[in-house]
Order: structure tokens, then sequence, then C-alpha cells
């Protein structure tokens, strides 16, 4: 088919992007602007319009969008005038996987890291919302094999047309409740259906919602009981966390804290359901190397740590800021400087009080202005909210080698320097 991909700048629709045209699909898309997921579908032999375009759109067979994509974007109008097919990218989830075997994957926390694990355990075609750094993008594609390990999404709904074969949840804690429109019970009805659309589940047994499922059966992950941390190392200056699971054995897998043991125990459990076996479980886990923008080291030299991570959450702040302490005092940096871009209004003004609380520790905070995302702008008194820690404003940020810039021309120079965000701020970080 001719599949036109409109939005295809975001992590999500690059993905689908990715895997149909490495299926033989005749693949093109659009966006505002390039970006570096652009170019990189440029690298491959993909078509990307920049910006939107009528003349994108000619004969096509269907044409996929993303949320974010309004019913007056010009090519969506456009390809309406030629009858072609439009689908968003929740509906078209059941066009494109098409396996039997779909190990699905969400939830409010670490469903990348997890997705992440999984494609590495099982081997298999996979598709993650960030860059996986053992197969050096967020998708890999296999054509010997009918397994596809998929980062489903629960904030439009999508996961509930991601065909799973296996559903795992890491947690079920309420998050994106605009799209449920504030209704818990709705929110969690769709995680439960999720779980029981599929033949096999694996989920996390003490999330507060999950636990309540006593009459749906699968395999269970009880982290308090079920996993024991051994030890942490630094191998070359990468962390590593040794734990033990179950009655399994001991295993190693890069990163630190004990939500990463988590993550691998369910990616783990999930293997073991499939038939692999546990020296083979063990030994791939070795290869997983971390996945971008999840507590990713960019730059490690003398006294200066830079770390990018996606964390936009307080609850996802709070756990990774425990590796960053951690990991800080192992190379013996325990100045932990967090740099933080609020990702959208609903969401800091919903949990604004673990918003305050979760960077408790740091050395001292700087905010960055709010990421709109697609948003209307509100107040929020982010000075007089966190007066409490040694706080700081910026609104933007310049990187070079061993010096994160502030706006108002200030150089940090040293300590683990760590940012939070899911908006831009990983292209600051990264001097683009």
């Amino acid at each position: 088919m001719k599949i036109h991909l409109i939005g295809i700048g975001g992590i999500g629709i690059s993905g689908l992007a990715q895997y149909l045209y490495k299926k033989g699909h005749i693949v093109s898309g659009s966006d505002q602007k390039k970006n570096r997921i652009t170019n990189d579908l440029e690298k491959i032999g993909i078509k990307i319009n920049v910006p939107h375009s009528a003349e994108a759109i000619n004969d096509q067979d269907l044409i996929i969008h993303s949320a974010i994509i309004k019913k007056d974007n010009i090519e969506i109008i456009e390809a309406k005038k030629r009858d072609i097919e439009i689908l968003s990218r929740s509906e078209a989830l059941p066009k494109i996987l098409t396996s039997d075997k779909v190990f699905s994957i969400c939830g409010a926390h670490g469903k990348s890291t997890t997705t992440a694990i999984l494609s590495v355990i099982i081997d298999s075609s996979s598709i993650v919302g960030a860059y996986n750094k053992y197969f050096g993008s967020n998708v890999n594609y296999r054509s010997d094999c009918d397994e596809v390990v998929f980062e489903a999404d629960e904030s439009d709904g999508s996961f509930l047309n991601s065909n799973p074969y296996f559903a795992i949840v890491t947690n079920a804690e309420p998050e994106h409740m605009e799209f449920y429109n504030y209704d818990l019970e709705k929110f969690q009805n769709a995680y439960k259906k999720f779980l029981e659309i599929a033949p096999h589940r694996v989920f996390n047994a003490e999330d507060p919602f999950l636990s309540s499922l006593e009459n749906l059966s699968g395999t269970r992950l009880f982290p308090s009981k079920d996993i024991k941390i051994i030890g942490s190392k630094i191998i070359d200056g990468e962390p590593y966390l040794e734990f033990s699971l179950k009655d399994f054995g001991n295993f190693s897998v890069w990163g630190f804290g004990f939500h990463i043991a988590i993550d691998s125990s369910l990616a783990i459990l999930t293997a073991l359901d499939y038939g692999l076996d546990l020296n083979t479980i063990r030994e791939r886990l070795l290869r997983y190397r971390g996945a971008e923008k999840r507590f990713d080291i960019l730059q490690k030299k003398d006294n200066f740590i830079l770390i990018d991570d996606y964390g936009h959450h307080p609850t996802e702040i709070e756990v990774t800021l425990q590796s960053a302490f951690q990991y800080g005092k192992m190379m013996g940096n325990e100045k932990i400087i967090a740099i933080w871009q609020p990702h959208k209004y609903s969401r800091t003004i919903d949990n604004i009080d673990h918003f305050i609380s979760c960077f408790a520790g740091v050395s001292r905070l700087i905010i960055l202005p709010a990421w709109e995302a697609g948003e209307t702008a509100v107040h929020i008194d982010f000075a007089g909210l966190f007066n409490n820690y040694n706080l700081s404003f910026s609104d933007k940020l310049i990187v070079k080698d061993q010096k994160v810039i502030l706006s108002n021309g200030e150089e940090l120079t040293d300590g683990l320097i760590i940012g939070f965000g899911a908006g831009d701020i990983t292209y600051q970080l990264r001097y683009i």
C-alpha cells in the first residue's frame, strides 16, 4: 500500500512509519518542521514533506494521522477531497498490528523501559516509544518471526486496539485523565478491558487498582516480596543493578533503582510465560543498554555529568532522582541539579502538590517555561510554590562540552545535572 502519515515527526507515529516501511509498504509523511526523527526516516528512504502541504497528498491508499492533528489540517482536507481513507493512529493499529503474537505493554510509568527490555529478551520485531540503544532505533523489524513487542498508549485509549496476545501492565496510576473526562471508573475500566481481551496477562499486582482484579487470571508480580535488590555497581561509568526474582535466581541489568528491577521483572516473567528458558533470558537481559531519554547519560567527564530523562509526572521524577542520587554518590558527585520543563498545564496543576515534593534533596532546581503541548497557557506561580528550593528560572538552555548555559548567562560546569520533561528540553540538552 501507499501510506502517508501526518505528524510523522512524533516518536509514536514514526515508529509505525518505520514498521510499515520495513514490511514493504510505500511510506511518506509530513510534519510542521524537521527534527532528528524526520532526518532518520529520510535516511532510510521515507519521503518527508515539511511543512504540511496539500501537494503531499496524491494517490495514497491510506492516510494515518497523530492524535494532535486537527480536522482542518490542509492534508486531511485534501485527502477527503480525493476520497482517501483517513485513520487516526489509534484507528490504524488493528490494520498494522496484525501479528497473532503482539506483546503489548502499557502503564503510566515504565512502559518504554519495559518494552525496550522485553524487545531485547524476545529478540523480535518491536516498536518502542523511545530509541532502544541496543537496536539503535525505536523500531526493530524481523521478517523471520511473528512476534511484535509494542509499547501501547493509554493516553488516548489506543492500547485497546493493539491486538494484545500478552497484555503487560506496569501500573495503572491515574494519568491523562483529561482523555477520560476525569472519570476514574472509565479510566480503570479501560485497563481492565485491555487485560481481558488478551489471552495472556502479566501485571504489577501491587498497583492499587490492579490488585483489586482478583478474578482476572494471569502472572502477578508482587515487587515487595518477589524482588530483592542485591547490589549496584558502576562498569565503565555505566550503572548496573543486580537483583533476584522469586526463585529464579539473580539477574543483572543496566540501570539503577527498584523501578528498573520491576520493569525487568515484568519482562522476565513475560518471557518465561512465553517459553524462553532462564539462561537465555539472563544472557539477553545483559544486552540491554538503556533507552534514549530514560536516565540517558549524555556527558560524563571529571566532575560534570549530564543526564536527560523523559520523566514528566512527579512519580517518575521522584524515582529517577533516587537513581540519580545513588549514581552521583557512586561517581563521587553528590551535587544534584535538576532542570525541569513542566509538560502540559493540566498535568502540572492536577499534580502540583506532588510536583512540589518530588524534587526533595536536590541541590538546586531550575524551571524552564512550561511546554504547552497544545493547551492554552495558564499562569502558575512557580516562584511562590517552589520557594523552598534553591530555585532559578531559565528561558532556554545552551549545552556545550562540560557546560550548561542558562538564559541569564550563568554557566553550570560541575555537578550531576539531570533534565526532566517530555517537551523540547531533550533537544536543548543535546545541543540541537
